[in-house]
């Protein structure tokens, strides 16, 4: 019903999901990661009991591969089940029951494992891994993993249409405010282009939450810091004060240097201005 990724960033560091389905707001039942620990998915007749048995058995070192025999083997219901998993080194594992609606089958190799049933074919994995594989050490993983849904998807994907996908991605302190493991978690659950839509909420998510550039920060200034005082209505007092308070509101704080503007910011600012 589903099809999916779960991967590990190129530095090991970050662990997450991508994945889509016919099938209603498929991100509160098929993706699960931890942070220094891995990620699975779990498809076709999910068993959600996978999800925190799964990422118990990576936290005490199991391998991808030993952790889905183990969660499989346990399961009665293995037959009619998909399931994938990767963990903080080597190959991931992916699993696909004698029984899931064709097509249905996977693919894994280093870091990474990629599974999907009721697919127009075997072209929607295979699309996948290509995109997941040419994307190495070019981009951040939520953008990898999206790449490698969205190829799934031009390929054909769920058979029988589209209306939910989902992208989780996890990583110690990285995630808002360094208060949180979670880096990104974004969620279309009922949508005609629920990939489309999944990208859309990721660029906005780059542009409130991620950290902005260092090489691309412009000094707070000359006539670049009058400018900037103007659009906060010239407030006499400390113009980093001012400019974090409004980021605030704007839902930018995570783009603050002090002394410093993000490009990004200042469009936001000057478009607020305008």
């Amino acid at each position: 019903m589903t099809f999916s990724i779960v991967a590990r960033s190129a530095d090991g560091l970050a662990h997450g999901v991508a994945v889509a389905s016919r099938f209603l707001a498929v991100g509160a039942a098929v993706p699960a990661a931890e942070a220094g620990v891995g990620a699975l998915a779990t498809q076709s007749y999910a068993n959600l009991a996978y999800r925190p048995q799964g990422l118990m058995l990576l936290r005490t070192g199991t391998s991808a591969a030993d952790t889905v025999a183990g969660l499989t083997a346990a399961d009665p219901g293995r037959a009619t089940r998909q399931l994938g998993a990767v963990g903080t080194a080597g190959d991931g594992a992916t699993f696909t029951g004698a029984e899931c609606h064709e097509w249905a089958g996977g693919t894994a190799g280093d870091g990474y494992a990629i599974q999907g049933n009721i697919l127009t074919g075997p072209e929607v994995v295979a699309a996948m891994e290509a995109a997941w594989l040419s994307g190495a050490g070019t981009a951040p993983l939520a953008e990898r993993l999206l790449a490698a849904l969205r190829a799934g998807d031009e390929a054909g994907g769920d058979r029988r249409g589209r209306q939910s996908a989902a992208l989780l991605v996890v990583q110690h302190a990285m995630g808002y405010g360094g208060t949180s493991d979670v880096v990104v978690d974004l969620r279309v659950d009922d949508h005609t282009a629920p990939v489309d839509e999944l990208a859309r909420l990721l660029d906005l998510h780059a542009l409130y939450f991620d950290k902005p550039d260092p090489a691309r920060l412009l000094a707070l200034t000359g006539d670049l810091a009058d400018e900037v005082r103007a659009l906060l209505g010239g407030p006499s007092g400390d113009l980093d004060a001012a400019l974090a308070s409004w980021a605030g509101v704007a839902n930018l704080e995570e783009r603050m240097v002090p002394g410093s503007i993000d490009p990004l910011v200042l469009a936001e600012l000057r478009r607020a201005g305008g």
